[in-house]
């Protein structure tokens, strides 16, 4: 069985993205220009919930003051 592998979006043209590795039970996220800094941990529910906002419009990128 192979380990996870880290992954960020085809959007990513800069380098200052963040990646996400995915296993049976939680979802990790963390800087790509720093992989040795600390990683986020959501749990698999979570992170659905989150994705689910993104792709409604409830969750938008960007600066919106």
């Amino acid at each position: 069985m192979s380990m996870p592998a880290w992954k960020k979006s085809s959007r990513c043209s800069s380098g200052g993205c963040v990646e996400v590795m995915l296993d049976e039970k939680k979802v990790l996220v963390r800087d790509s220009e720093d992989p040795q800094s600390p990683e986020l941990s959501f749990g698999a529910a979570v992170w659905e919930t989150f994705i689910e906002g993104l792709k409604s419009g409830e969750l938008t990128s960007g600066d919106n003051r």
